[in-house]
C-alpha cells in the first residue's frame, strides 16, 4: 500500500513516527512530505525518517496563505506521481484537498476545537476525521472518536522510557522542586487574539521565592531579566526533561498534555480552552487550567498547591489514565490499513527489520 504522511510541526513528527516505522516494517511504501519548519526538520533528521520539503515556513497570515498554496500544488504533483492509497496528517488541509483529486483516501487527525479556520478548510473534504473522545464538537458521520490523546502516540510506555540523567545535563544539582516555565509566541493562525502569562517575570520570581528552581523555555526571545533561567538541551531530550521535573507552568497546551502523559503535573495558562486539557483536569487531576484575568496569580496558587502534594500521587493518577486510554499509534495503523497489528498479505516481515526512528 502507498501511504503519504505530511508534517508541518515537530509535534506531527512525534505523532506519526512510530506509525511510520511500523508501516515501513510491514512493507508499505511511505512517503513523508514536510514544511520547512526548523524544529520539525531537525526532528525528522534525528528520527532517521526520509522526507521531502515542499514549502517554506511563514511568519504572517499572508505568508502562510502563500506557503500553503505552494505546498498544496507541490503535494498534488508528488501524489500524482506516487499514486497513494491513503494520505494522512494532523489538521490535513492539504491532504484532504489533494487526496480528493488523486483518488486517495484521506485520514485526518485533530484535537484542537478552537482552530476553526483549519477545520473549515479541511474537514469538509476529508474522508475520516479522527479525534480524541474528549473532543467537544460533533463533526458528523465521518468522525472517529478514540480514547487517547495525541501525546500518547509517542509518550505511551510502549514507546518512551525517560533518561533520568537529564537534569544533570541542564546543569541542575538540587534536591528541591524543579519547575519548567514555558512561554509561547502566539504566532499560529489559531492563536490570534489569545493570551496567557501576563507577567512572566513576576511568575518566575514568585516561584523562586517559594523555593523552586526554575527553568525557562520560550518559543521567542527570553526577557533580559530571565535570561539566566534559560538552558541548553538537545531537542530530542525535551521529553526526558518533562518526565524529570516536578511541575510545568506554561502557555503550551501540547506541553501540558505531554507532562500529564508522563505523570508530571501541569498548570496551563491560556484563555484558549481545549477538551483534552479539560478532561486531564476533571477526570485525572493532572492539569490545572488557568484562564482569564489574573492568570499569573492563579498559576502561582495552583503551583503551590501541586508542589505541596506527594510526587507519587501524580504517578498514581497517570496509571489511572493509562488503564483507560489506548496507544494512538494503534489507532493510526488501524485507520490507515484497516488492521492495527497484521502485516499486509504476502509480506515477510522477518525480512523487513524495524528502522530506528527515535
Amino acid at each position: 500500500m502507498n501511504v503519504v504522511v505530511t508534517v508541518q510541526h515537530a509535534g506531527h513528527v512525534h505523532f506519526f513516527k512510530h506509525a511510520i516505522d511500523e508501516l515501513t516494517r510491514r512493507g508499505h511504501d511511505v512517503r513523508v512530505f514536510a514544511r520547512d519548519n526548523e524544529a520539525s526538520i531537525d526532528l525528522l533528521e534525528c528520527c532517521n525518517i526520509e522526507y521531502e520539503v515542499l514549502a517554506g515556513s511563514s511568519d504572517s497570515l499572508l505568508s502562510l496563505a502563500t506557503a500553503q498554496a505552494t505546498y498544496e500544488a507541490r503535494l498534488l504533483r508528488r501524489a500524482l506521481e506516487f499514486e497513494p492509497d491513503v494520505m494522512t496528517a494532523i489538521g490535513g488541509v492539504a491532504v484532504s484537498h489533494v487526496a480528493s483529486l488523486v483518488g486517495a483516501r484521506s485520514v485526518v487527525f485533530y484535537d484542537t476545537e478552537h482552530a476553526t479556520l483549519i477545520r473549515r478548510l479541511a474537514f469538509p473534504f476529508a474522508d475520516t476525521v479522527c479525534t480524541p473522545d474528549c473532543f467537544r464538537d460533533d463533526i458528523g458521520s465521518k468522525q472517529v472518536r478514540y480514547p487517547a490523546y495525541h501525546e500518547l502516540a509517542y509518550l505511551h510506555p510502549d514507546h518512551f522510557d525517560p533518561d533520568e540523567t537529564v537534569l544533570e545535563d541542564v546543569g541542575l544539582e538540587t534536591d528541591g522542586d524543579v519547575v519548567l516555565v514555558r512561554l509561547g509566541d502566539w504566532s499560529s493562525s489559531h492563536d490570534v487574539g489569545a493570551s496567557g502569562i501576563e507577567d512572566p517575570i513576576a511568575l518566575v520570581e514568585q516561584l523562586e521565592a517559594d523555593g523552586a528552581e526554575v527553568l525557562l523555555s520560550t518559543e521567542g526571545d527570553l526577557p533580559d531579566r530571565l535570561a539566566s533561567r534559560g538552558f541548553d538541551l538537545e531537542s530530542d531530550r525535551f521529553h526526558d526533561l518533562l518526565a524529570a521535573i516536578d511541575l510545568y507552568v506554561g502557555e503550551g497546551g501540547t506541553t501540558a498534555a505531554e507532562c500529564a502523559a508522563l505523570g508530571t503535573p501541569a498548570v496551563y495558562v491560556s484563555d484558549l480552552t481545549l477538551g483534552y486539557l479539560d478532561e486531564l483536569e476533571s477526570r485525572y487531576g493532572l492539569v490545572v487550567n488557568c484562564a482569564g484575568d489574573g492568570g499569573t496569580e492563579k498559576a502561582v496558587e495552583a503551583a503551590r498547591s501541586i508542589l505541596a502534594e506527594p510526587a507519587m500521587e501524580f504517578q498514581h493518577r497517570r496509571m489511572h489514565l493509562l488503564t483507560e486510554k489506548v496507544n494512538p499509534t494503534d489507532v493510526i495503523l488501524e485507520q490507515l490499513t484497516g488492521d492495527p497489528s497484521a502485516p499486509p498479505r504476502g509480506t515477510d516481515t522477518a525480512e523487513a527489520p524495524p528502522r530506528n526512528v527515535g
